[in-house]
């Protein structure tokens, strides 16, 4: 194995071992925390939700970037009615820097849109990764928060980013697809690597007992065949002003801030950094274990 494969591997035995002896953990200088925003379908509104659930954390005085990851079917810039110039397979083929490729979007919010790149990121050489890794640490350690907006489905980008994060947040709504999907995703990623954390955010909902009743689904399921907790993290209430904040191509977070939509994505985000923060301190992985991790898939 190369040398930074090694070199990657033996850092994070170092802290595993240490953890395990209760010493403390020299940290990388990364504090971002790593989360991917994920669906088992399309059509569930992850984007719209990565989004909003970004713009808002950012109000709540949180330094977040989003990394737009779903592979042709990329659309966070669309949902802002925003466009950027350059994209990942720039920074790969060393045309441009991170900072070059980061795009502003409202309340500058800082994105990367994948773009054709993403296919370049599945096959990266030992060289460029080295190079990726250390372009990502320059604005790791500027943020709170790096979320990866990943496409639908069980495609083999989607399953390198979900267990390579430290966080994989599942969107689903209460249609039996949906909730069958999910579950599917849940299962087969759990299957390889059985340490993912998960939260579930249930979108378009009537009400709080049907966003409970939907969650409890899949809660059960991957209780009593996987053994693993997934909890709610919150629910995002059918709205009309969604579609029409899309229409506007403006974040109904922003166009429409007291909507019953607004306010639950407020509630739940919330409810996330405070829940969060007591504990990830010691458990996030940083740039150094997110690579790391990401090359046991690639490999």
């Amino acid at each position: 194995m190369n040398d930074q494969a090694h070199s990657l591997r033996k850092l994070i035995s170092i802290r595993e071992k240490a953890r395990s002896q209760g010493k403390p953990i020299n940290k990388d200088v990364s504090t971002a925390k790593f989360i991917t925003v994920s669906s088992g379908k399309g059509g569930v509104g992850k984007s719209n939700f990565t989004l909003n659930f970004a713009l808002t954390l950012l109000s709540y005085g949180k330094k977040v970037l989003i990394f737009d990851a779903d592979i042709g079917m990329a659309n966070i810039d669309v949902l802002m009615g925003t466009s950027t110039k350059y994209n990942l397979h720039h920074l790969i083929r060393r045309e441009k820097s991170i900072h070059e490729i980061i795009a502003k979007g409202p309340n500058e919010l800082s994105y990367i849109s994948g773009g054709s790149g993403m296919s370049d990121l599945i096959s990266l050489s030992e060289h460029d990764i080295h190079y990726f890794t250390s372009q990502i640490e320059q604005v790791a350690n500027q943020m709170d928060y790096i979320i990866f907006d990943t496409g639908a489905g069980l495609s083999k980008a989607n399953i390198q980013f979900i267990t390579a994060a430290d966080e994989c947040i599942i969107v689903t709504t209460p249609e039996p697809t949906s909730i069958t999907d999910a579950y599917a995703l849940i299962k087969v990623v759990h299957g390889i690597d059985p340490n993912v954390a998960y939260q579930m955010v249930i979108n378009r909902v009537d009400d709080e007992i049907e966003a409970t009743f939907t969650a409890s689904k899949i809660k059960l399921a991957a209780k009593r065949f996987l053994d693993i907790e997934i909890p709610m993290l919150g629910y995002i209430r059918d709205d009309s002003h969604v579609v029409q904040a899309v229409k506007k191509q403006i974040p109904y977070s922003l166009a429409f801030p007291n909507s019953i939509a607004s306010k639950d994505i407020q509630r739940l985000t919330k409810l996330y950094t405070n829940t969060s923060s007591a504990s990830e301190v010691e458990t996030l992985t940083g740039i150094k274990g997110f690579m790391h991790k990401w090359l046991q898939r690639t490999r």
